[in-house]
């Protein structure tokens, strides 16, 4: 179930700007997905740009090697909003068994 969650949610980090792996993996963990390694990471970015859902440009890093850097091509702008829908979709329906669950637990 968390796979298709983490692409929507790698998709929607990537759009609020240029980022690189490990930064990628630093904010997914400030969002709470603190269990998610770069290892887990890397081969969904790398099944996304063979998908043209992101490019990547490889730019010069203050310390150390070259960087990896991820953007949004217009494909992964579309596949983002589709997956809100989804997400949107799928979280009320959610929500409505659990309520249902608790409120019949409550009598």
């Amino acid at each position: 179930m968390l796979k298709g969650i983490l692409d929507g949610c790698l998709l929607a980090v990537i759009q609020e700007g240029e980022v690189y792996g490990y930064e990628l993996a630093e904010k997914l963990e400030s969002y709470g997905f603190e269990f998610m390694s770069e290892g887990t990471i890397y081969p969904l970015l790398m099944r996304m740009q063979k998908e043209k859902l992101v490019t990547t440009t490889s730019k010069k890093s203050t310390a150390g090697p070259r960087r990896k850097y991820y953007s949004l091509t217009e494909k992964g702008e579309e596949e983002l909003e589709a997956f809100k829908k989804r997400w949107a979709q799928l979280s009320l329906s959610v929500n409505r068994i659990i309520k249902k669950g608790s409120d019949q637990g409550e009598k």
